[in-house]
């Protein structure tokens, strides 16, 4: 057989890393780092590496399936399916309205460019709000606490050139991730050698040793759920030192709203933060005068802290960090990413204005309202089960996994069930497959052109990429944009992206659809076709001066801050905020953890993959398991004031006393984990979608659980507590 090579980049993930694929009879044989690329110079990680495992599975999706009256599912062809979608969604139209009609984008839709913006045209035309993403359960703060605060126009410090970071409850060299400023997935080893070898300092606070916190100057290892306590007493020690930066918060912060910051973390003594925490009382002073001492380099979260308590406070407390220490570019300083898939905007140095971060329709429940454009997902389950004008009764899902991914398991599985329509967009079948009543096959990354649009702003250089398909996919399939634009042609609705809609009189290819999703793009996305791997030196943004009549300032203290902050001090633990918690029973904290082999759900069925582990295990310090008699591969139980699953206990020594941690989104629509060992467990049954509400993004304990858990001595089976969690 003859075989050919081409080069296009990993969709597993956001990081977007180039590789280059063997290929023999359009089959794909292997696939491998582009040595050559400028950026990545040959990374990839394993997941990535288990694409063509991936693409010819024989558990892959290859055809379209309908579930029949007696609840079986059946094969069915790509016309008739969507045929009998669209009927049935004008038929819910027509009898309850637009807003009837939802749809969830998931971590798999959001690696194909082109899906989240039909989706939200294809919600657009038939007039429907309806749209939630995974955004609105990981990472939520990080969109609504800068609008509150206001922002920096010109970005954080670049992480090139820090001599300092900060991270909390984040690990790159895993997640391949990093909030803007810190060390993102491209070859994120080799690039942190080289930050330790120009001398850069590294802070991590992380209740686990992961990774990252091996290379860690410091290493603060808290009591899960206290991020905006400890936090809050590095401020203060800031703050009682005055070696924050004078001068740009004299030009560029409300001065009142700074004093009344000072004011209210004074009680945060190194003493209070120490006993409270559990960390060392002089590592805490250390670390404040480590970071406020260095000259340029930001302080951020990963998703671990998103799933905590308080978790808007503590991003808000991460923005403190930097906007006091003045870790944002200059005038004259080159942005290190390109944003070139994105408009054209001066950075200017000076600051963005505050805003209220949720202006999108309301919510019927808990107050909440949609923000950047979509729902939250927390409030999904109830605008499904609850009557009334605006009750959701069709769920589109493109790309996820909402039985094991959203908060509250058992309410999940019974609004889905609930549902007059459920449509999943997925290459395998899934615990939310399962419930589905249409399961649509599509292209994976490999047979679809795309372009790296969720790295272009987090790239760590003015860099371009772009991708054809590379091997030809069966013509059954279909890709997450051409569902969307197949519905809209059957009922006669708009797609109108940026650079106009789509024609509905005839089926565009890939390549015309992104044209029209990035037409407004830095650089033409012709030019972008023809700069595959390529690092634009001299491309990069400069940072210009401010607008003279610029008078904008950050506002340190926004409404509800201060009285969150005076929570936070009440509280004699995070974990106080979970109706029925009880200290003397929920001994335990359960923090989130990601694994190198698997992402959310993804991954598990894969057979490399699987012969690693079939299952989340449930980590463990060694002393807590000898105290509690409990061995490696023992059967665990662990409770929350909400719900109880089945863990596979595992000792891991990276991990402080008094965790039990997990990866989330395991396990299946069983509530009982008969197949714990097989499946995994999931661990949102722990949390609830109904309590703990963070009042801005929804529950204040998201799906990743931070739950509280009782673990009496018993062998074999025991049970455990868990709640918040800095691990990412």
């Amino acid at each position: 057989m003859v075989s050919s090579t081409s080069q296009t980049f990993c969709r597993i993930c956001h990081a977007a890393c180039p590789v280059e694929v063997e290929i023999e009879e359009n089959k794909v044989i292997s696939v491998r780092g582009v040595k050559e690329d400028p950026l990545f110079k040959g990374y990839t990680c394993i997941k990535g590496r288990q694409i063509p495992d991936q693409i010819n599975s024989q558990e892959r999706l290859r055809f379209h399936l309908r579930k029949t009256k007696d609840g079986h599912f059946e094969e069915v062809t790509r016309v008739k399916g969507l045929d009998e979608v669209a009927k049935k969604l004008e038929e819910i139209i027509e009898q309850y309205g637009p807003s009837a009609v939802a749809s969830y984008t998931g971590t798999g839709g959001y690696q194909s460019s082109c899906a989240l913006a039909t989706a939200e045209a294809w919600h657009k035309g038939i007039g429907s709000h309806q749209l939630y993403t995974s955004v609105t359960i990981d990472q939520p703060a990080k969109t609504t606490a800068p609008m509150r605060t206001g922002s920096w126009g010109a970005g954080i410090n670049n992480f090139r050139d820090s001599d300092i970071f900060l991270a909390v409850g984040n690990n790159p060299m895993v997640s391949s991730y990093s909030p803007l400023g810190g060390l993102q997935g491209t070859d994120p080893f080799t690039k942190m050698r080289e930050a330790k070898k120009r001398g850069m300092k590294l802070i991590v606070i992380d209740p686990r040793e992961t990774e990252l916190a091996s290379s860690a100057d410091i290493h603060l290892q808290p009591i899960p759920g206290e991020d905006p306590t400890l936090l809050a007493g590095i401020l203060n020690v800031i703050f009682e030192e005055s070696i924050y930066d004078h001068d740009f918060c004299d030009k560029w912060v409300e001065p009142s709203m700074l004093n009344s910051l000072i004011k209210s973390i004074s009680r945060f003594t190194p003493e209070y933060v120490a006993k409270r925490c559990d960390v060392d009382q002089g590592a805490i002073i250390e670390a404040a005068l480590m970071f406020a001492n260095g000259k340029k380099g930001g302080a951020g979260t990963g998703t671990g802290p998103s799933m905590a308590p308080h978790s808007s406070l503590t991003e808000h407390l991460i923005i403190c960090l930097n906007v006091i220490c003045g870790r944002y570019n200059r005038e004259g300083d080159l942005v290190e990413s390109g944003n070139f898939l994105y408009p054209d905007s001066p950075r200017l140095a000076q600051v963005i204005p505050a805003k209220d971060p949720t202006t999108g329709p309301p919510s019927r429940f808990r107050n909440l309202r949609g923000y950047r454009g979509q729902m939250p997902c927390s409030t999904l389950a109830d605008e499904i089960l609850e009557p009334g004008e605006g009750q959701v009764r069709a769920l589109i899902v493109s790309g996820g996994n909402p039985v094991v991914a959203f908060p509250d398991h058992e309410l999940t599985i019974s609004a889905l069930k609930d549902l007059d329509l459920l449509v999943v967009l997925d290459h395998r079948m899934t615990a939310t497959s399962e419930l589905a009543d249409f399961v649509f096959a599509p292209r994976l990354a490999l047979e679809r052109a795309d372009v790296p649009h969720l790295m272009d702003r987090w790239f760590a250089a003015p860099y371009t990429n772009y991708t054809d398909a590379v091997v030809e996919a069966d013509p059954e399939l279909i890709a997450e944009w051409e569902f969307f634009w197949e519905l809209a042609c059957r009922m006669n609705t708009p797609i109108e992206l940026s650079g106009g809609e789509i024609p509905l009189d005839h089926k565009p290819t890939d390549g015309e659809v992104i044209d029209l999703v990035y037409s407004s793009s830095r650089m033409p996305i012709e030019q972008i076709r023809e700069n595959r791997g390529v690092v634009h030196t001299g491309k990069e943004y400069v940072v210009q001066p401010a607008d003279p009549d610029c008078v904008s300032k950050f506002n340190l203290m926004p409404d509800g801050i201060e009285v969150e902050i005076d929570e936070v001090f009440a509280e004699s633990t995070g974990a106080e905020l979970w109706p029925g918690f009880d200290p003397d029973i929920h001994t335990f904290r359960l923090t989130s953890r990601r694994l190198k082999d698997v992402l959310n759900s993804l991954g598990t069925e894969l057979p490399q993959i699987a012969a690693r582990s079939t299952t989340n295990y449930a980590y463990m310090s060694p002393d807590d398991m000898e105290d509690l008699k409990i061995r490696d591969d023992d059967l665990i139980d662990i409770s929350s004031p909400r719900s109880t699953i089945t863990g596979v206990a595992k000792a891991d020594k990276t991990l402080r006393r008094g965790i039990v941690s997990m990866a989330h989104s395991w396990g299946g629509t069983s509530l009982t984990d008969e197949k714990v060992r097989d499946i995994g467990t999931p661990t949102s049954r722990l949390t609830s979608a109904r309590e703990a509400i963070d009042p801005i993004n929804g529950p204040a304990t998201n799906p990743t659980p931070n739950a509280a858990a009782n673990m009496p001595m018993s062998r074999g089976r025991s049970s455990g507590f868990a709640r918040s969690a800095t691990a990412a």
